[in-house]
């Protein structure tokens, strides 16, 4: 039967809002320029592979576990936990949470960036922030949204709809004005455009930027906490799951062919991923005459789009920690709310372990570096992380559960639609720790597998860790899993490693974080370890 909630007064989400507030945490214009720059025109024949054996079955997966657990409020977590028991739920909801960090970092990077092209109107931001002021800026912007999704109850609805519908619109005019530049006789950069220019060459390389595909097409699931706030869940769930497919579709294909009429796919700037939005805005302005006009709307489109996601992902991601997740798992102090309902030991939580990401990538060469190496690490992490939707859909049509929305009637045909896409992205993610953007096995090559792998063991390892962490408060006569003495002894051997890294300084970058991590990970075992807190009578 429908879900239809009682409640006159109740605030409802409707299916084309909740749409686009899932439209800005999947695709935006910068993912077509990341994925053209790692395999050009060719990334035309991948978005179409991508969106009829990928985007569509996973976007209708979603919408039947979300159908299925409508009166579940943790998402993803709540899928997992409700098919396979409560400590896979917590793993989930963590490794969810945690793979969600460096992804925040990123998109606080973009806002950065955006901010310097919509006031200086050129790349000038670029040459004048050292790397330090470039990461202190963008570990600002975030702890600036925190306080403002914390004091503004419905900010998250009102800047997804402004940035969805702005950068939706802003795609759809730079297309349409491709395509009239085209009919007017205009010259097409990328020599020859032809079937043969968008046909992809499958080696290891090409293998291993497919979890940067995934990335850029992943995060339907995000606003699955959100479908108990629709009047209709069953029903209006999956359309706005339709919806957003067929608005990723047109932005792919046709914004990469536009890209191939100003960018030459064969010989693309280093510093695409960063800038290339607005070298292609900058380029259609002088096209027609206007100079960077079409470049500042887009700036200020990205700069409202990049909030919009921020919002979204430092509330969806918090709650889908938090919600429904096994207190039995769960430390206390990461339960804590305040007054407006909002976990804020988990918001804390996200800016130390989103200060440790912008750490280890303060030492790469550049601020293009750095921006590069962030958004690979998302396409290792983040498809990773969303291996737990196929498991999910996987345990779910395997079992016994009741749904509105039913995606493949035929269990034996769905089971195998589900393990395809849970294989493809799982070895995608295994491709993707290789790091992209740099000479293969130079310093800045070993640098970044290093980190890439030290990233990975961080984040995902503390999930483990918390369930112990709970045990310890359970055992502490004040509810307290450390004393004082061990925060400052855990204070002081960070401390340590720091200044371990300093006077490692003629060291390769690669081996000083080896050294590093080895003394930080044996100091804090080791404190603790010893004096555990007062244990209950």
């Amino acid at each position: 039967m429908e879900h239809i909630d009682n409640q006159p007064n109740k605030s409802y989400i409707s299916w084309p809002v909740l749409a686009l507030m899932d439209f800005v945490t999947v695709i935006g214009f910068d993912d077509l320029i990341y994925n053209f720059q790692n395999q050009g025109l060719s990334v035309i024949t991948s978005w179409v592979i991508m969106l009829f054996l990928y985007v569509i079955p996973y976007t209708l997966m979603v919408g039947q576990l979300g159908s299925t657990f409508k009166d579940d409020g943790g998402g993803l977590s709540s899928w997992v936990r409700s098919t396979s028991g409560e400590f896979l739920g917590y793993f989930t909801a963590w490794t969810y949470w945690a793979a969600s960090i460096p992804y925040v970092v990123d998109t606080a990077n973009s806002v950065v960036v955006g901010l310097g092209w919509a006031f200086n109107g050129s790349d000038a931001l670029e040459n004048h922030l050292s790397n330090s002021l470039f990461a202190l800026l963008s570990l600002v912007v975030f702890v600036v949204f925190i306080f403002v999704q914390s004091r503004f109850k419905h900010s998250l609805e009102v800047l997804s709809t402004i940035g969805g519908v702005a950068m939706f619109g802003m795609t759809v005019l730079f297309v349409i004005m491709t395509f009239t530049s085209i009919a007017m006789g205009g010259h097409i950069a990328t020599q020859p455009m032809n079937f043969h220019a968008i046909l992809p060459k499958f080696t290891f390389k090409y293998f291993s930027t497919v979890g940067l595909l995934i990335f850029a097409m992943n995060g339907s699931e995000l606003v699955a906490p959100f479908v108990t706030r629709m009047k209709k869940p069953g029903r209006d769930f999956p359309k706005a799951m339709i919806m957003l497919g067929v608005m990723t579709a047109f932005l792919t294909i046709f914004g990469s062919f536009s890209l191939g009429v100003f960018f030459n796919a064969h010989h693309l700037p280093n510093d695409l991923k960063m800038n290339g939005s607005y070298y292609a805005f900058q380029a259609l302005g002088q096209h027609y005459h206007v100079g960077n006009f079409f470049m500042y709307c887009f700036a200020w489109t990205q700069v409202f789009y990049m909030c919009a996601l921020l919002a979204v992902l430092l509330d969806a991601m918090t709650r889908m920690l938090i919600v429904d997740t096994g207190n039995k798992y769960m430390p206390k102090f990461l339960q804590k709310k305040n007054d407006a309902g909002l976990p804020i030991n988990g918001y804390i939580l996200t800016c130390v372990l989103s200060a440790f990401i912008i750490g280890l990538g303060i030492f790469l060469p550049d601020m293009n570096d750095i921006f590069n190496w962030l958004l690979n690490l998302n396409g290792i992490i983040s498809p990773g992380v969303t291996c737990w939707i196929f498991y999910a859909f996987i345990k779910m049509r395997q079992g016994k559960y009741h749904s509105d929305y039913v995606f493949i009637k035929n269990n034996k045909f769905a089971l195998g639609v589900g393990w395809w896409m849970l294989i493809v992205t799982a070895v995608a993610t295994v491709l993707g720790i290789a790091p992209q953007d740099v000479k293969q096995f130079s310093d800045t090559w070993w640098y970044e597998l290093v980190i890439n792998i030290i990233a990975i063991i961080v984040l995902i390892g503390l999930g483990a860790v918390m369930p112990y962490v709970r045990r310890r408060e359970e055992r502490s006569k004040v509810g307290e899993a450390f004393t004082k003495g061990q925060w400052i002894a855990m204070i002081a051997i960070l401390l340590v490693a720091m200044i371990a890294d300093f006077y490692l300084g003629g060291t390769k970058l690669a081996m000083r974080w080896v050294y590093v991590t080895i003394i930080t990970i044996i100091g804090l075992v080791a404190i603790v370890i010893v004096g555990k807190p007062e244990k209950t009578a």
